[in-house]
């Protein structure tokens, strides 16, 4: 198995956040967590990537545990709502960034960042500054700026959480296409439940600090607590409105 979470436990004081957070995912694969605001699952990422420290448990990648590693030696890219492009660089120099700090030779450099931002649509933009950019141009460059690297395994935090409807929803394919493409290990995590189904490849619900897994999409939809059922009930009943009362 290519990631495997194990006994995750996570206070901030009194308040215990995550309890015994255990899942596993194998390689090429996004988990979409399902959560409400509160859940426990910026904690969760956060705890993957580096950033905060659980107080047990064990993150092992590729049969390593890395829990213990520091942030940069985990290869693990967190993604969330804002960008947070470099200010001062272009959309070419923000995505090529990573390469440069591995001092990748000019050449293939110029050639992978090329063929990365033509991929994501934004080779007309490889010049311009983040201020230039829409909100999701500026999605579709963090995400060039994750990808560049190659990490082992993506963390999502709502990343498109503040873009609108229409740009949202392209944003949802572009990145199912690229996950395809680029066989990304990943965890996606969101309050919405339409783009839960949409994203994952596996599934999960985090509430009040535990994550509950499902094998698969129907054993998803078929629990009740997931919410699936209603949803697909009300949208039944506005197509039949007649049938009311």
């Amino acid at each position: 198995m290519w990631l495997e979470v194990a006994g995750i436990h996570k206070a901030f004081g009194p308040e215990a956040v995550l309890t015994g957070v255990t899942f596993q995912l194998p390689q090429n694969e996004v988990l979409s967590i399902l959560g409400r605001s509160g859940s426990g699952k910026t904690t969760l990422l956060r705890i993957m990537a580096g950033l905060e420290v659980a107080d047990a448990g064990q993150i092992s990648v590729a049969g390593a545990r890395v829990d213990q590693w520091a942030p940069q030696q985990r290869n693990m890219v967190y993604l969330y709502q804002e960008a947070l492009l470099f200010p001062h660089l272009n959309v070419f120099e923000n995505v090529a960034f990573g390469l440069r700090l591995r001092q990748e030779n000019s050449e293939d450099l110029k050639r992978k960042v090329t063929a990365l931002l033509d991929e994501l649509g934004l080779a007309d933009q490889a010049g311009k500054m983040p201020e230039q950019l829409s909100g999701g141009q500026r999605q579709r460059v963090a995400f060039g700026r994750a990808l560049i690297i190659e990490p082992r395994v993506m963390l999502l935090d709502e990343p498109f959480g503040a873009l609108d409807t229409q740009t949202r929803g392209q944003m949802q394919e572009l990145f199912r296409r690229i996950a395809r493409e680029h066989r990304i290990t990943a965890l996606f995590v969101t309050h919405d439940l339409k783009e839960a189904l949409l994203m994952g490849d596996a599934w999960g619900v985090l509430e009040e600090g535990r994550l509950v897994t499902y094998p698969n999409r129907a054993a998803f939809i078929a629990d009740r607590s997931t919410g699936v059922q209603d949803e697909i009930r009300f949208w039944e009943e506005l197509g039949h409105p007649g049938d009311a009362g």
